[in-house]
């Protein structure tokens, strides 16, 4: 699943492209919206919301789209070839008179009144990267439950928005904390420093249209995100990865077992999924 500052940069580059321009193609691939049109309607903006994207149009109606793991929306000029999957993939395409916005496997496609985003949106925490970010909020949901472990809670979009599971492991390791110690273990300055390194990672890399970075270094951008087995790069002890989770849906979650001391997944679950998860670019 896309972290925030990548669902950021695609609300930017459909509103750059869509803002302030009327439609003249309107094509939904959806049952639901199969008769929908919204040719002549001016687009009003696109933002992101977590790793929800809200576009509204005139008419107050708004375009609630989510990527989850494969989705993406591309941009093309008037004449350019779409190159973002085969036809069968696309789900709703949005065209002014000089481009047009293409949705690719998008998992949810949803149209509302703009009134009542907060359906859609409503119960996610404070967005890291958007204008309702509140630290002290953020700050009391992290803590709400000191059981559970600090993994799971990055995760959840209720507690803030705009984690995921790249983040989490990398902030885990920034720390120098498990992934799988309880929330309420983590002193309470350390908390709130965690909250402010999460929300300086995706402003920092919000404006990089390639890869996320983590280290500042060319030669690896992230500490232990898609390293399963290679050296550790404090230490030189082999990263290791295994699923961790609710039991409801469980996620490849990277640390090192010498930096981040503290609880440990049991013991036989650790697996190396090198070929499963690439590696962070060098």
């Amino acid at each position: 699943m896309p972290e925030g500052d990548t669902v950021w940069q695609a609300a930017r580059r459909l509103h750059e492209a869509l803002a302030g321009e009327v439609l003249t193609r309107s094509d939904f691939r959806v049952p639901r919206y199969a008769t929908v049109d919204l040719t002549g309607r001016t687009v009003v903006d696109t933002i992101s919301r977590g790793k929800h994207l809200l576009t509204r149009v005139e008419g107050g109606l708004t375009l609630h789209t989510h990527l989850r793991m494969e989705g993406a929306w591309k941009v093309f000029g008037t004449d350019e070839r779409w190159r973002g999957g085969p036809g069968h993939q696309i789900r709703a395409v949005l065209g002014t008179a000089d481009r047009t916005a293409v949705g690719y496997r998008l998992p949810v496609v949803e149209l509302l009144r703009t009134g009542e985003e907060e359906r859609a949106v409503g119960h996610l925490g404070p967005d890291l990267l958007g204008p309702d970010w509140d630290p002290e909020r953020a700050l009391a949901n992290l803590l709400a439950d000191p059981a559970r472990p600090l993994g799971e809670a990055l995760l959840d979009q209720r507690v803030f928005a705009g984690i995921g599971n790249v983040y989490k492991s990398e902030l885990c390791f920034l720390l120098g904390v498990t992934p799988w110690l309880p929330v309420g273990a983590l002193p309470a300055d350390r908390a709130a420093n965690l909250l402010a390194l999460a929300k300086k990672l995706l402003e920092a890399n919000r404006e990089r249209p390639v890869r996320q970075t983590t280290t500042g270094l060319h030669r690896q951008n992230l500490f232990v995100y898609g390293c399963a087995s290679r050296p550790c790069l404090r230490c030189g002890t082999p990263v290791r990865v295994t699923d961790q989770g609710d039991g409801t849906r469980e996620r490849p979650t990277y640390w090192c077992p010498t930096c981040q001391p503290g609880p440990a997944p049991a013991p036989g679950t650790a697996q190396n999924r090198r070929h499963r998860h690439p590696r962070p670019g060098r």
